[in-house]
């Protein structure tokens, strides 16, 4: 992206941005607001947060509690997250993929990418036989103390990847998070050369975290592939022994084979297409 400020362009819609901000105050710990409350989350006057909560509403993207008349983000926020699920080629290719290393291993596999200082994972086959947290599509997870955010890191030069480290707020989320920037990019720089990438229960205690990276035609390393462990049950070389031969094997399919329709079916909408004179249903798959 150009290093100009992007509001000083004439192209740049302030109001849209205005209103894209009112939706993203909205959180775990402001569920629901009034206008006041909207207009200082913001940093709007209350009449611009009026409007703005008004057109939201209208276009059903807020929902308006008739009695406290506080407002609170509608399920139609999810519709583009779905939308962009359900259109990224990346993970059409990787699903059939990770379900199969998701039953073969009984862990939990994950697939996350790049997005701005963090990895979001933007998919995810839960083990069956424990659940160590609860990482719900669209989780953000800082890069430096996460194993995709590592193995991405890996495939970055070592300035770039020092840029990002640099820039990040590198909280310490466990007493075993490393947020020393030097001594990070020492474990960047031994992920690049052993192909594979681990946290320890750096970002959630008990959690053992393995990561390979997912490269794209060109072999620049486009997102991460995860499986998670205990870190009861598992230490690090078992752990490493045990699963990274296949990840990498699954890595590989997925940046090399696309899956053949049979796999992909169960990831796709089936369609019914109404019975026409004489004719019979026809399923078509999107």
């Amino acid at each position: 992206m150009s290093s100009v400020n992007p509001e000083s362009s004439t192209l740049y819609v302030q109001s849209l941005a205005t209103g894209v901000s009112v939706l993203k105050a909205f959180n775990s710990e402001r569920s629901s607001m009034s206008l006041p409350e909207i207009a200082a989350a913001v940093g709007i006057s209350k009449s611009a947060a009026q409007r703005f909560a008004f057109t939201l509403e209208a276009l059903g993207m807020l929902n308006k509690d008739p009695y406290s008349k506080r407002y609170s983000l509608s399920s139609s926020n999810l519709d583009a997250g779905y939308q962009y699920l359900q259109s990224h080629p990346l993970l059409e290719r990787a699903n059939p993929y990770l379900l199969d290393l998701n039953q073969r291993t009984g862990e939990t596999v994950n697939l996350a990418e790049p997005a701005g200082d963090s990895m979001v994972y933007i998919g995810r086959f839960s083990s069956l036989v424990r659940l160590i947290m609860h990482m719900p599509i669209g989780q953000r997870i800082p890069m430096f103390c996460a194993s995709t955010g590592r193995t991405y890191l890996s495939g970055l030069s070592d300035d770039a990847a020092r840029t990002i480290l640099d820039r990040s707020d590198r909280v310490r989320y466990t007493p075993k998070t490393e947020t020393d920037v030097e001594a990070l990019l020492a474990l960047v720089q031994q992920a690049r050369e052993d192909g594979f990438a681990y946290c320890n229960e750096e970002f959630y205690r008990g959690d053992l975290a393995l990561a390979v990276p997912v490269r794209d035609t060109a072999g620049n390393v486009i997102a991460g592939l995860n499986l998670s462990v205990s870190s009861a049950a598992w230490t690090v070389k078992r752990a490493i022994t045990k699963f990274v031969p296949l990840m990498l094997e699954t890595a590989r399919l997925i940046s090399t084979t696309p899956p053949n329709l049979a796999a992909q079916r169960p990831f796709r909408t089936e369609l019914r297409i109404p019975r026409g004179e004489g004719g019979s249903d026809v399923a078509a798959l999107s």
